[in-house]
């Protein structure tokens, strides 16, 4: 299709962001709502875009994530700063599960100059991250390697998982539909982040962006089961009302 600026401007917006409202875009934009919605179903019916309700994302799989290559680099400036912001939080001399995802691995690395930590991990990228912590202990599932991102996925990763109760387990995810639901593309890797949740005290969500809005195949977990949020930018509608009904605390981690 031949695009105008502006529906370039918007195409690039949307892909730097994941997704936005249509309120957003006008406002960004300086346009009318009933421009960008313009836009936006033209832009969509070209496959370039999907809608939602309220606003457009970037389209994607709901079966199959993107590659862990493409994943670094996409939102690495967001995902630094909720990295910082999350280690702000975790206290030295602590016990910690940290689950699968790029994000978390950006955790580990915002950690490496904490003491006293016991970390049990499915991720080998988060093992070798943190063994250049002389001051944090190391604890590796065991199970299957994936090799695309080498999680660690399967039945004896769960069995192993049961064994602890950790004070936080900070979780990334592949996507938050409006209906509360923390999903994801492994039905594998589902099942370990499961039984993360269930043998943490507190539980930690990284979420960048353009996570929300974002369909995949497999409920992981509802927003209720979360105590906190960290993203890098103010949620979309309808998710500040959804995050209020859960009690989750939403730590937002500006530029």
């Amino acid at each position: 299709m031949n695009s105008n600026p502006r529906q370039l401007k918007l195409l690039d917006l949307v892909r730097a962001q994941g997704a936005a409202s249509v309120e957003q875009l006008s406002e960004q934009l300086n346009v009318t709502l009933q421009t960008v919605r313009r836009d936006v179903q033209r832009l969509a019916d070209a496959g370039l875009l999907a809608r939602f309700h309220g606003g457009v994302r970037v389209p994607s799989s709901t079966v199959e994530n993107l590659a862990h290559q493409q994943r670094e680099s996409l939102h690495a400036e967001g995902k630094a700063r909720i990295a910082r912001a999350v280690a702000r939080c975790i206290p030295n001399d602590c016990s910690l599960m940290l689950n699968i995802g790029t994000t978390i691995e950006a955790v580990a690395r915002a950690l490496l100059h904490h003491t006293g930590l016991r970390v049990i991990t499915n991720n080998l990228n988060v093992a070798a991250i943190l063994c250049g912590n002389p001051d944090c202990e190391v604890i590796v599932t065991g199970g299957v390697v994936r090799a695309r991102d080498r999680g660690i996925v399967g039945e004896a990763a769960v069995d192993f998982i049961r064994q602890f109760r950790v004070d936080i387990a900070v979780i990334g995810i592949s996507g938050i539909e409006p209906d509360g639901s923390l999903r994801d593309f492994d039905y594998r890797e589902v099942k370990v982040a499961q039984t993360i949740i269930a043998h943490a005290r507190e539980v930690w969500l990284a979420a960048d962006g353009s996570k929300f809005n974002r369909p995949a195949m497999v409920e992981l977990a509802r927003l209720s089961q979360i105590d906190r949020l960290f993203t890098d930018q103010a949620p979309p509608e309808p998710f500040p009302g959804l995050l209020e009904e859960a009690d989750v605390r939403c730590e937002v981690a500006h530029a």
